[in-house]
């Protein structure tokens, strides 16, 4: 009778040993082999007429081998269905060597597996989370940037004679030269865009009044503010920080004089910015903007309170794991292997992914949060409204409903739209469980907190 037998070999890190016997697979590997001899195409006999001992000569050690372990995975899996271990994956075959199985001489076989345990651990507790909610509040100067962009993106370009506007697009030729202007002898050379008002002041009035064709010597660390700096010496194809690139002069050759016409902010421009309002003023407009600025940042601040809860959680919750055997599990379960060093320069990040896991679904299960077939469709519904926009779907708006049931049947469209939801309702539950303070901080400030921790 097959036998299991457990065994602790290290931190949450245990092996079983599976033990079949001749009584437990040869039944099986007779049956079959009965089977193949009523089933063989064998060139020179009878469908169903091949002698038993041909069969066994030419099919049976493959035939006796696939019934071990059939037999031992049988085992195995009733063992972990009955016992129920709280594991990590599947575990993994230890070296067995398979060669030790003769047809000749059935006998009583061992097979080694290696399984990981899933750690006890106690929740970090989020109400005692210290947590800034980082506010940026839509401002005046932030409406009349947006509208302006909104004004050239409407807008129609012309080629006016002169530069006589700081927004201003003039194609150069860049020419490597002295400070004299005199061309370097295999320097570099390339055009490039600019718009005047990245150069500066004193640099744009050099150019004020020119026209095509016309040519101004500039050093670039005198003619770009450092912030623009940087982006042109990568044009030119410098590196952004390389100090002896920025003290490099150059010929600047107006090739294209471009200049955008801003729309004008009347009620046709109105409608085709926002054709579902009736908005009819320059102050309508700007509230309408000002609020969805306003929307922007207040969902970007929840974004930033997520990440320092998620990084709470994490930091706080106290967990070990089976190293070695996530190691290498990393290593074989896979698309494709890893080496032993390859997967311990991504065991680090693994390891915290397993984390937040664990705790997320720890979470969810004790809440009792869910995802409602109802909530899985209103989601998919609306992420096609969002497809088509403000287009015109017609009164007949059926097609959707059926479009939604076709979705409902891709596992991995509704895998897709169900971690999304489960997620939203898990760090919107968890937000209740704290009091954050509020601090107001600049656009830049708060794009900076994203930037330097994203998830």
């Amino acid at each position: 009778m097959a036998t299991v037998v457990r065994e602790n070999i290290g931190l949450l890190h245990d092996k079983l040993t599976v033990k079949v016997s001749k009584d437990d697979y040869f039944p099986a590997f007779d049956k079959k082999l009965k089977e193949y001899s009523k089933t063989a195409n064998i060139p020179g006999f009878r469908k169903g007429m091949v002698p038993a001992g041909m069969i066994k000569k030419m099919y049976g050690s493959s035939i006796f081998t696939d019934e071990i372990l059939k037999t031992v995975e049988k085992e195995l899996y009733n063992y972990l269905n009955a016992e129920k271990p709280e594991i990590f994956a599947q575990p993994l075959p230890l070296t067995n060597d398979i060669s030790q199985m003769d047809i000749n001489n059935p006998s009583d076989y061992e097979f080694g597996f290696e399984m990981g345990l899933k750690p006890d651990y106690a929740l970090a507790e989020v109400s005692k989370a210290k947590v800034t909610l980082h506010k940026v509040v839509a401002t005046d100067a932030m409406v009349d940037e947006e509208i302006t962009r909104m004004q050239i993106k409407g807008g129609k370009m012309t080629e006016p004679e002169t530069v006589d506007n700081e927004e201003t697009v003039l194609n150069f030729l860049f020419t490597e030269s002295d400070k004299d202007g005199t061309a370097v002898e295999g320097g570099a050379s390339k055009e490039n865009s600019v718009i005047l008002k990245y150069l500066t002041a004193a640099t744009q009035k050099k150019f004020t009044g020119k026209k095509i064709g016309d040519v101004v010597t500039i050093q670039l660390s005198k003619a770009f503010d450092e912030d623009k700096l940087a982006m042109i010496l990568q044009d030119l194809g410098f590196d952004k920080d390389d100090k002896d690139a920025a003290k490099k002069y150059f010929n600047l050759e107006i090739v294209k004089i471009g200049l955008v016409e801003k729309r004008e902010l009347d009620e046709t421009f109105f409608k085709e910015i926002y054709p579902g309002k009736d908005i009819a003023t320059v102050d309508e407009l700007k509230a309408s903007i000002k609020e969805e600025i306003q929307q922007y940042w207040d969902a970007q601040s929840k974004n930033q309170l997520q990440d320092q809860l998620y990084h709470y959680l994490i930091d706080e919750t106290k967990m070990e794991f089976p190293e070695e055997f996530l190691k290498r599990w990393l290593q074989t379960g896979g698309e494709k292997p890893k080496t032993a060093e390859e997967a311990a320069a991504e065991f680090p990040g693994f390891s915290n992914q397993l984390k937040w896991t664990l705790i997320s679904d720890k979470l969810i299960q004790d809440n009792k949060l869910q995802v409602t077939n109802e909530e899985l469709r209103d989601s998919m519904k609306t992420e096609i409204m969002r497809y088509f926009g403000t287009m015109n779907l017609g009164e007949d708006t059926s097609w959707i409903e059926s479009y939604i049931d076709r979705m409902m049947k891709d596992e991995k469209q509704v895998d897709s739209s169900y971690r999304r939801l489960i997620t939203d309702k898990l760090f919107n539950f968890i937000e209740t469980q704290v009091k954050p303070k509020e601090k107001e901080v600049t656009g830049e400030e708060l794009n900076g907190m994203m930037h330097n921790h994203h998830h």
